[in-house]
């Protein structure tokens, strides 16, 4: 371990030496940024990612194509300030942990759609139900984001931002295969033709797997998968300042899962999905684009079914089936009340719905039957933004949530940046605050659930620099943060309900670079160092670290055009030590998961305009890991894929 932090920060030394002597070298003439970056997630508007003090990452659709990933969490896993866990291979639950928080305490959008689970305990997205299609960028927004979202941003925001359609209609066909006899085929077309524009993808994936139980342990028995989504996106130009996009999703999916521990193994145990996502979104431009409107109505429907039987490792079976709902309208609305003066002002309002039943049978027989019920929440919220001069730029923002069961909450933001073009140097620092609302689980289940429930805290800090040479081919940056948690649910020894009784922190430094040394080469490079503690009462020091919040993480991505035709990328993840249980023993036994190194490979290969071929290799160095104890992880590897483009 020493010795790799040694290596890391030698590197790190190196690249700023490099760097600064460069810079010196520059003429002034040269010293002109492109601005090429334009994000949505931080303010809910257009801006340039160099101005923004918040920490925000770009995935964009060159980055996709060149991984060639299968699902979201294989392409964000090389990202800073964030770390994915999954309970198996794809198709089993797989979360994200932002700066070391919860994984209920991240917002998942999809262009602005809220889609985390409201019928789940916690309120958290399973990355493994979305596929990689039909995207066109993804932003990762670090830290408390309630004040533009409401609940669920507690400690960041993930927008996947889809393609939309342009130019003359085109169709794609997309095949691929590999290890585990996985398969993947997809068909997308898109373009526009007047007033109208449309993106449309539909895919099916499958695999037969790998043993969801570790193998190490003893499983065999491989737990595949099986799922369809279509994907579109319709756009209408009303007018000149009309337009109305409509977004529609849905996703069918079949898995297979284990239990837990050494004896894991369940050929039984099978988890459906279906789920539904529609947003229509109307946008409305006023006295030459002085006054923006925007309004959003949506909806989600989730139903997840659970089953598994008595096996000779587990004398016992279940059923379980959960149904949740969410509506939600927005309205937004942007004022440029000056060249450098913009004010947001919006409400929402969101109803939620959910009903679940769960039977457990064994030596003795449990069930617990949620009935439907409901939450409504409504939310007003305010950002103004100012530019003074061409370096200084700030935004303060409030926000105030109704919810018809706790009360109101309310939250702020303030981030500020200078901008120093004349050495190409940003500072920036940014305080807010974020909340999450009880879930429908935890306030109304008949067993846990508790009606006077608070809703959970958050206040999160973070102040940096960053640094770019030759306008941004070099990109160097630096993010300290601290978040502190209150107010979390836990349960009382006596009665188990739920109730607001924990405490947490997360503190640590982000370090990123991008380096764009010559044409067609590309390198980003990223280490985050995260303490994450427990600080409730009467925690000990042997659990006060928090469970899968690896310590050290690091990365690199390197990616290299050789020509038009052929492009070859690397990505070595390097992983900590963390903390886990053992759940299977009684009291759960705490343990540590071993650090561990992935190296994955990916090429592509344009042989005419229409022919595509593509290779990924995940794990080239068939490491054994654990991302959670007791779960298994895909040894080395190996996906072809052929794409065609016949207009």
């Amino acid at each position: 371990m020493e010795k790799f932090k040694s290596l890391f920060f030698l590197f790190a030394i190196l690249i700023f030496s490099i760097s600064a002597k460069a810079q010196s070298l520059l003429p002034d003439s040269l010293k002109i940024f492109q601005l090429s970056d334009v994000v949505v997630t931080a303010t809910r508007t257009p801006g340039n990612i160099i101005e923004l003090a918040n920490s925000i990452t770009v995935i964009d659709s060159l980055e996709i194509a060149l991984k060639n990933a299968n699902n979201l969490s294989e392409l964000l896993n090389n990202e800073f300030g964030i770390h994915f866990t999954s309970q198996g291979g794809a198709g089993t639950l797989s979360n994200a942990y932002i700066r070391g928080s919860n994984t209920n305490y991240v917002l998942v959008l999809l262009d602005g759609m809220e889609l985390n689970l409201n019928n789940d305990p916690s309120g958290v997205f399973d990355f493994s139900s979305f596929p990689v299609d039909n995207i066109q960028r993804i932003e990762i927004l670090r830290g408390p984001q309630s004040t533009l979202y409401g609940s669920d941003a507690m400690a960041g925001v993930i927008n996947i931002i889809t393609k939309k359609g342009s130019d003359k209609p085109t169709l794609g066909l997309n095949a691929l295969g590999g290890s585990f006899n996985t398969y993947k085929l997809n068909a997308a077309t898109s373009g526009s033709t007047g007033v109208f524009d449309f993106s449309v993808s539909l895919s099916r994936n499958g695999s037969d797997g790998f043993s969801a139980a570790n193998k190490k342990h003893g499983n065999t028995e491989n737990d595949g998968y099986l799922k369809d989504q279509v994907l579109s996106n319709i756009g209408f130009n009303l007018s000149q300042n009309v337009n109305n996009n409509l977004l529609l999703r849905f996703v069918k999916a079949k898995s297979d899962l284990d239990q837990s521990g050494i004896k894991g193994d369940d050929p039984t145990y099978i988890y459906n999905l279906e789920e539904t996502n529609i947003n229509n979104e109307t946008n409305i431009s006023l006295f030459d684009e002085v006054w923006n409107q925007k309004l959003s109505l949506s909806y989600l429907r989730n139903v997840r079914k659970y089953k598994f039987d008595e096996t000779p490792n587990n004398p016992a079976s279940s059923r379980s089936l959960y149904d949740g709902r969410k509506f939600k309208v927005d309205w937004q609305n942007n004022l440029r009340l000056s060249k450098n003066n913009f004010i947001s002002v919006g409400a929402d309002f969101q109803y939620d719905e959910a009903s679940s039943e769960y039977y457990y049978y064994s030596g003795f027989n449990y069930e617990s039957l949620l009935p439907k019920v409901n939450s409504k929440i409504f939310g007003m919220y305010l950002l103004d933004q100012i530019k003074i001069g061409e370096s200084f730029f700030t935004s303060a923002g409030l926000r105030y949530d109704k919810h018809n069961k706790f009360g109101s909450s309310t939250t702020f933001q303030l981030a500020s940046s200078i901008v120093f073009w004349e050495t190409g140097t940003k500072v920036k620092a940014t305080i807010g605050t974020g909340y999450k609302a009880p879930s429908l689980f935890y306030l109304f289940d008949p067993a846990f659930g508790n009606p006077e429930l608070k809703p959970e805290k958050s206040m999160g800090i973070d102040f940096g620099f960053e640094q770019y040479f030759w306008k941004e081919n070099i990109a160097i940056g630096t993010t300290f943060f601290v978040n502190n948690f209150r107010e979390m649910f836990g349960f009382d020894p006596e009665t188990f309900k739920t109730i607001n009784i924990n405490k947490a922190q997360t503190s640590g430094i982000e370090f990123y670079s991008t380096l764009k040394p010559i044409q067609g080469l590309f390198i980003k490079l990223n280490y985050t160092f995260t303490k994450a503690f427990d600080k409730s009462d009467g925690i000990t020091k042997e659990e006060e670290n928090l469970l899968r919040r690896p310590e050290h993480k690091a990365g690199l991505f390197t990616a290299y055009s050789f020509s038009e035709k052929f492009d070859f990328s690397t990505e070595a993840i390097y992983v900590g030590e963390r903390d886990d249980k053992d759940f299977g023993t009684f009291p759960a036994k705490r343990i540590t998961l071993s650090p561990y190194l992935l190296i994955n490979l990916s090429a592509n290969y344009t042989l005419t305009d229409f022919i595509k071929f593509n290779l990924r290799i995940e794990n080239l160095l068939d490491k054994e890991y654990e991302e959670v104890y007791g779960y298994g992880t895909p040894g080395i590897s190996y996906y072809f894929g052929l794409s065609l483009r016949p207009f």
